[in-house]
């Protein structure tokens, strides 16, 4: 009895411990493998700019349904084809009084253009930053054409959606396949020969 009652009382020995430290560091890497942060951290950035991407494409849709001109137009006969260019605080502009499209749906300081306040000065602050993945747009000729905001997706999720839309589909007519597919421009030089994921 004295023997079995000094040995409960003598705790783990230092094998013990040490089997238990490396089960636990095998468990940690495993689950971490498992979650991948980095690709959590992508995904939570592509998913950003997503929502940037369908609040500024109903922004746009609204100034349309109100003036019957998109942003960057001036009057009814101007083209309403954008050619591919980002979204930032210098375009794209407006075809004669050089209005940025931001300043067409924010407020604007600038007597020669008229803001209608469809989104707020800190979102175009948040999507102009040079932090974020850039968003390029784009609208083709004709009248019925959409207008197209895509962005370089940085996680392998959204990556894959793009690819599968790019590669594996047929493409609405109106898509910009030149510049969306192959080689989507990457502010973040993070995926710089991959298709971008665009929206509608």
């Amino acid at each position: 009895m004295k023997n079995l009652k000094s040995k409960i009382n003598r705790g783990f020995t230092m094998i013990e411990l040490l089997i238990v430290i490396a089960v636990l560091g095998v468990l940690a890497v495993a689950v971490l493998a498992t979650i991948n942060p980095i690709e959590q951290i992508n995904r939570g950035r592509d998913t950003s700019s997503r929502s940037d991407t369908e609040q500024l494409l109903s922004a746009i849709d609204r100034y349309n349904a109100n003036k019957g001109l998109w942003p960057w137009q001036d009057i009814a006969e101007d083209l309403p084809d954008l050619i591919w260019q980002p979204i930032d605080s210098s375009g794209p502009v407006s075809k004669t009084e050089g209005c940025t499209l931001m300043e067409q749906l924010s407020t604007t300081t600038r007597a020669e253009c008229t803001g209608t306040e469809e989104i707020r000065q800190s979102f175009v602050e948040r999507v102009t930053s040079p932090k974020v993945n850039v968003l390029n747009i784009y609208k083709g000729p004709n009248s019925g054409d959409s207008v197209y905001i895509c962005f370089n997706p940085q996680s392998k999720s959204f990556q894959k959606g793009a690819d599968e839309r790019c590669d594996g589909g047929t493409l609405p007519t109106d898509f910009p396949t030149a510049n969306a597919c192959g080689s989507c421009p990457d502010s973040l030089g993070k995926n710089p020969t991959g298709n971008c994921s665009c929206l509608p």
